[in-house]
């Protein structure tokens, strides 16, 4: 048995999605009844919304959106209306806006395991080519939280690297990765900032990784940040810390990377304590 909502609420309306008075059809990795209340009564955009949706599927990847002004007519919505549909879907990654160009069809988001794979890996498994900008690389002295993350004295050096994260061609994302000198005094001589740090460990310094305590939040980008992924400071991204262990349980780095939101999600398999 289904509970009612309200009977009202300001800002709201009784037109149905999409407009033949149809409920969309159920999807498992879709909100329950396409996010509309029982009672069938929602906010204008949002009716807007799940009608662009469905074009946006007719259309395909890389299509180009009809005018604004197209659109407003056919849907019988002001501009403004119309604008906030839009730029839900572009938050969400359904749709991108190119400067100059107009509003299209997004790609599907790239996928990364939560899991001991490397970013070049989870890429090449999805057919995209991974690259990197190398943005910072230095030696500084670690403050008391990192210090105590990796199981060093405060103070000590640590070699930071901090490199904008491609995806094929396009900036997806920003990491900044902490490992300390002590532990691998020659890992700026070895290592080849365009590559994966992963494998550099791995293959020429014989770390093996055994577990990692990871953290995913939500934020929004710095100025700087937003800067050099190339996104909208409004934008919502991911937010992963890492602290990578290895076999012994000592820390080996500690990560803090930054995705888009309208361009990434993430995975992981779980299963039951034994």
């Amino acid at each position: 048995m289904r509970a009612t909502g309200p009977a009202g609420s300001a800002g709201l309306c009784s037109r149905a999605v999409p407009a033949d008075n149809r409920i969309p059809p159920h999807r498992a990795d879709g909100p329950v009844r396409a996010g509309i209340p029982e009672h069938g009564r929602i906010p204008r955009y949002y009716a807007v919304k799940a009608e662009l949706l469905v074009l946006v599927d007719e259309l395909g990847v890389g299509a180009a959106l009809p005018s604004e002004r197209e659109l407003a007519e056919r849907f019988a919505v002001s501009r403004v209306t119309l604008r906030q549909a839009v730029a839900e879907l572009v938050l969400e990654g359904r749709l991108q806006r190119r400067q100059g160009s107009g509003t299209f069809v997004a790609p599907p988001k790239l996928v990364q395991p939560l899991s001991l794979v490397s970013y070049t890996e989870g890429m090449r498994r999805q057919g995209v080519h991974p690259g990197r900008t190398v943005i910072t690389l230095e030696r500084l002295p670690a403050d008391d939280g990192l210090a105590a993350e990796l199981a060093i004295e405060p103070g000590a050096t640590v070699i930071h690297i901090e490199r904008v994260l491609l995806a094929d061609t396009e900036r997806v994302g920003l990491e900044s990765t902490y490992l300390p000198e002590s532990r691998f005094p020659t890992l700026l001589e070895v290592f080849d900032p365009a590559t994966s740090l992963y494998a550099c460990l791995v293959d020429r310094l014989g770390v093996t990784f055994a577990e990692a305590e990871e953290r995913v939040e939500t934020v929004l980008a710095t100025p700087r940040e937003a800067l050099l992924i190339g996104t909208n400071p409004a934008l919502p991204m991911l937010l992963l810390h890492r602290v990578s262990l290895d076999a012994k349980g000592g820390p080996i780095e500690r990560v803090r990377s930054l995705y888009r939101g309208d361009r990434f999600s993430f995975t992981a398999r779980l299963r039951a304590d034994s």
